[in-house]
């Protein structure tokens, strides 16, 4: 089996193609640099995403908020409904941890509120 994948990972874009037997990786083609195989190759066994979102906290002023690392896409959905449930107080520094652990990574502000 063969998967078609466009690179994320550099703004080059490049056309992946990933040969697959029984969900193994057997080669990746199509790459520029190393990045593109390590993302082909966690693509199609491991997808990961860093979620990005907003967070409302106690007095109704909205925060933005994301994962510090990428964590299973599988996890996305059960993620959001945590940021949804979070409800920090102000104020709120950049890097401020909301969440503490979800699926690994931690869920930190991206801006600042007072």
């Amino acid at each position: 089996m063969e998967r078609n994948l466009t690179c994320i990972v550099c703004p080059m874009g490049c056309s992946l193609k990933v040969a697959l037997d029984g969900g193994e990786v057997k080669s990746v083609s199509g790459n520029t640099c190393p990045r593109g195989e390590v993302y082909a190759r966690t693509e199609c066994t491991n997808p990961m995403r860093t979620v990005t979102s907003t967070v409302r906290c106690s007095d109704g002023t909205v925060v933005a908020v994301k994962t510090d690392k990428p964590i299973p896409k599988e996890k996305v959905f059960d993620c959001m409904k945590a940021i949804n449930n979070a409800n920090p107080d102000l104020p709120i520094k950049i890097g401020c941890v909301i969440i503490d652990e979800i699926y690994g990574a931690k869920v930190i502000a991206t801006q600042n509120a007072e």
